[in-house]
């Protein structure tokens, strides 16, 4: 569940650096799509505060977010159907701001029996102590904090399987990872390139 990456959220996010906030949670979104992962998309009061970021809704250009008007995501039912129409008892949320629109629902989903994941570099806080407090309070309710790169490799598991991502959508991803996902991709280029034949014959 993505929640609130809007601009005006992002206007008071001062835990994190914004651009790398928007680097996170796309390669997390291309990620969890490309290993065909149920992904929520919420915004609140999106007629004042904004729409999605595009980057973020260009990774699913057919999904309209849920938009709201609770603080707390779990309180607007359509967002739990959504979240109970997967199947799935493990969530992994994300969103803007840490304090707020991560904790309350993480800690209401955790409380029904829902294993929460708060993906702490894809979320940010008005300031780095809000976010801080936020991951201790989740934290000391059974919510565990994991970074997007760790959600990855979690559905990913094993290199030998190859059948879980293209890897075209593995590439997409792996180049939101910063020096990893460059060289990534420049080792996938030379691989699919042919060596030039410097014997002259």
């Amino acid at each position: 569940m993505l929640i609130d990456h809007q601009p005006y959220q992002f206007a008071n996010l001062n835990s994190h650096e914004p651009t790398m906030i928007v680097n996170n949670v796309v390669g997390l979104a291309k990620a969890a799509k490309g290993y065909g992962v149920p992904t929520i998309l919420t915004t609140v009061v999106e007629e004042r505060g904004g729409n999605l970021i595009q980057p973020l809704q260009d990774v699913f250009p057919d999904q309209k977010p849920i938009n709201r008007t609770f603080i707390n995501t779990w309180e607007d039912q359509r967002v739990v159907d959504a979240v109970k129409a997967t199947g799935r008892k493990k969530l992994v949320i994300a969103g803007l701001w840490t304090e707020i629109c991560v904790a309350m629902p993480a800690l209401h989903a955790a409380a029904e029996g829902f294993q929460v994941y708060a993906v702490t570099d894809a979320s940010g806080g008005t300031s780095a102590e809000a976010h801080d407090m936020a991951v201790r309070r989740m934290v000391q309710a059974g919510v565990i904090p994991i970074t997007w790169m760790v959600a990855t490799a979690g559905w990913q598991r094993d290199w030998a399987r190859t059948n879980l991502i293209s890897p075209e959508d593995q590439l997409a991803a792996l180049a939101h990872g910063g020096a990893t996902g460059v060289v990534t991709l420049w080792e996938q280029q030379l691989l699919n390139t042919p060596v030039p034949d410097t014997t002259g014959a």
